[in-house]
């Protein structure tokens, strides 16, 4: 059974960093098609942040691109998203994604969310 968890939110300061780890269980994190961090806001609907493919390309939110970074660590089976000079419309719910293709078959993982605040 394949499961992500996050940690790593809390409470920030404006202009302060986090990072987030998503660790995969259940399945190798390199045979996923793409994985990634999305976020939800208060009354909104979720968004991509940033994500990368199994070719290496990523993609930010052009409200994150400069600010954050998404990586991965293939022997710990985990994924990270530093975030630094951190806004308070960056408070949110994080979720990470894992997205396993398998012709005709497209199977999206999702986590539970670590709460992310950033406020004075």
């Amino acid at each position: 059974q394949v499961q992500l968890v996050e940690s790593g939110g809390g409470l920030v300061q404006p202009g302060g960093s986090l990072r987030l780890s998503c660790v995969v269980s259940g399945t190798s994190i390199s045979g996923f098609y793409a994985m990634g961090w999305y976020r939800q806001a208060p009354e909104k609907q979720r968004e991509l942040v940033a994500t990368f493919t199994i070719d290496g390309s990523t993609n930010y939110a052009g409200s994150v691109k400069g600010r954050f970074t998404i990586s991965r660590d293939n022997a710990k089976n985990t994924v990270y998203l530093q975030m630094n000079s951190l806004k308070p419309e960056d408070t949110a719910v994080y979720y990470c994604k894992a997205t396993r293709h398998v012709p005709p078959i497209v199977a999206d993982y999702w986590g539970q969310g670590t709460q992310v605040t950033v406020s004075s």
